[in-house]
């Protein structure tokens, strides 16, 4: 069974930061470029962060270019995204999903459609 847990969300307030993680199982982690999404309330799904299966290539929306970090274990089968000066426009439910590895271009990781699996999500609230 397919499972991606997701933790290390919470209230935080503006310039703070927060460290989420996600826990993979049930398929090949490492075959896998992962990927963090956030959606805000009356928003849609955005893309934030994807890194390749193994962990060489990143991407990330401009809005958290400087401010925001992925990385991946591979052996611990988890993705991490370190944020940082978290504002307001940072809240949101941040999910993980995993794509499996076929190429690497910047248009089809920021499809959420093309993902594979989906964790529930975390919540992120950043009071100013």
């Amino acid at each position: 069974q397919v499972q991606l847990v997701e933790s290390g969300g919470g209230l935080v307030q503006a310039g703070g930061s927060l460290r989420l993680a996600c826990v993979a199982s049930g398929f090949t982690f490492s075959s896998y470029d992962m990927a963090w999404f956030r959606q805000a309330p009356a928003k849609e799904r955005e893309f934030v962060a994807a890194i390749s299966w193994s962990g060489g290539l990143t991407s990330y929306t401009d809005s958290v270019k400087g401010r925001c970090t992925i990385s991946r274990a591979n052996a611990k089968n988890t993705v991490y995204l370190q944020m940082n000066s978290l504002k307001s426009e940072d809240t949101a439910v941040y999910y993980c999903a995993a794509i499996r590895h076929k190429y690497w271009r910047g248009d089809y990781l920021r499809n959420g459609d093309e993902y594979d699996y989906w964790g529930q999500g975390t919540q992120v609230t950043v009071s100013s």
